[in-house]
């Protein structure tokens, strides 16, 4: 495949990606080196040089000082944001509910007085006190919950879960502001015992059981949402 003198690092890279994609090049598999690939592509070796770079910027191929450049990934990964806008709110909470019921778990096992303190602070700032929500403070409601939702994730001590909930959060909360304002609470009371529940749980060092109140809430948001 020649290309046309344009842009010639950006065309290089999708020449070479699209070769990866079309199986040439298999996960794990060596490229060829920069002047077999230069010759092919018909440009030079500092532009495969520069495509190549590109490729392993998206996680796609490695350079091993040494050994060459290899192939880690087989196609580019797609934009985080976009898979989670155009994701449904169901899956949404089903990968919440993966995540946190998790958290919840290992919160319970490592939490410490600090992280029992901030639980204890976000479950009252989430308390919904006589008809707040149908006086407008729905977004405000929403908002202390994901802090207590975050709270618990935190408590898990494991940086990865809680950058895994960062990104679930916008999406979800305007799901949430939405549903309420068309849908209240079936019960606010309800609502928040499930949550008293969760941190008692994890207050006692009960995995199993800060899990299962973890699972059975956002369950039931799910069914909410639906």
């Amino acid at each position: 495949m020649q290309i046309q003198r344009h842009a010639l690092a950006d065309q290089a890279s999708a020449a070479l990606l699209d070769r990866i994609r079309a199986g040439e090049w298999p996960l794990g598999h060596k490229l060829p080196g920069e002047t077999t690939l230069a010759a092919q592509l018909g440009v030079g070796r500092s532009t495969v040089r520069e495509a190549v770079r590109e490729l392993a910027g998206k996680g796609v191929l490695q350079s091993r000082q040494g050994a060459g450049v290899f192939v880690t990934a087989t196609d580019v990964p797609e934009d985080w944001d976009a898979v989670l806008r155009r994701a449904g709110i169901a899956a949404v909470i089903e990968a919440r509910m993966a995540i946190e019921a998790e958290a919840a778990a290992l919160a319970a096992v490592r939490r410490t007085p600090a992280d029992l303190r901030a639980l204890r602070r976000a479950l009252r700032g989430r308390a919904v006190e006589g008809p707040s929500l149908e006086r407008g403070a729905i977004a405000a409601h929403v908002d202390a919950d994901m802090a207590f939702h975050r709270a618990v994730v935190v408590a898990a001590h494991n940086e990865v879960l809680v950058e895994l909930f960062d990104g679930f959060v916008p999406r979800l909360r305007t799901a949430m502001v939405d549903m309420l304002r068309i849908r209240p609470l079936p019960s606010e009371e309800a609502d928040h015992a499930a949550h008293v529940a969760l941190v008692d749980a994890v207050a006692a060092r009960d995995a199993r059981a800060a899990a299962d109140h973890s699972r059975t809430h956002l369950a039931s948001l799910k069914e909410a949402l639906a």
